[in-house]
This record gives structure tokens, sequence and C-alpha cells, in this order.
């Protein structure tokens, strides 16, 4: 049973240039398409740009919308497919357009508020 939680949820690391390390996990059934896709890409990395409370990072990923919402909770890591970007909320902000989730944040959310426009941002497995 534990390897088949190993494959359905995968650790994450996100380092925020010059602010810390938060972690996280990709959940595989909210978005299995878009997880294995992102998942095959690691490690990625980015320069943030800043939307209300969600700090997201372009990734050469290209994906239609799977499972797509249109709100998500504070600490949501997602996909949004109209700017093929990473997106974390770290507030109450909501999508500017419908995102497939893919995980959440589980240690250090609040390094995010740190986060300026054009922070460097790495994702990869932990």
């Amino acid at each position: 049973m534990n390897g088949e939680k190993e494959i359905s949820r995968l650790k994450v690391k996100f380092t925020l240039e010059g602010i810390g390390e938060a972690r996280g996990e990709f959940i595989r059934f909210l978005a299995p398409r878009t997880v294995d896709m992102i998942v095959r890409k690691l490690p990625v990395e980015g320069r943030a740009a800043l939307w209300l409370e969600e700090v997201y990072f372009e990734v050469p990923v290209k994906m239609g919308e799977e499972k797509a919402k249109s709100k998500v909770e504070k600490g949501t890591i997602a996909f949004w497919p109209l700017g093929s970007a990473i997106c974390v909320f770290y507030g109450d902000s909501q999508p500017y357009s419908p995102v497939n989730v893919i995980g959440k944040i589980t240690e250090n959310l609040e390094l995010f508020r740190q986060v300026k426009s054009g922070t460097r941002i790495r994702v990869e497995r932990a």
C-alpha cells in the first residue's frame, strides 16, 4: 500500500531565491495527466509573477484544462493552462481563470508572501 501512496503523492521542494524553501506535494488523482507532464519536466525553474495573493511562473508544459477549478483553497499548487504556469495560492485570492489543481504546500507557505516579481523559483523532487 505504501508504494502506491508514493506514486499518488509526490513530495516536491520549492526553492525561492534569497528567501528559503517551501515543501509541498503533487497529488496525482487531482489532475493525473497534468501532474505526470510536470513531473517529467522536473526540475523546473522560472521567474515569479504576482497576482493578488498568488505567485506563478511559466514552465515548459503545454496542457489544456483537466478537472479545472475556478475556486481554490489557500496553499493550493495548481497549473494554469492559459499561462502555462505553476501557481501557488498563499492567500484567499482566486485564480484569474480556471486552473488544474495539482497539489498543496505542506511547509512554509508563508514564504510566498515575500516573493517579489522576478524572484527565481525552482521546483524539484524532495
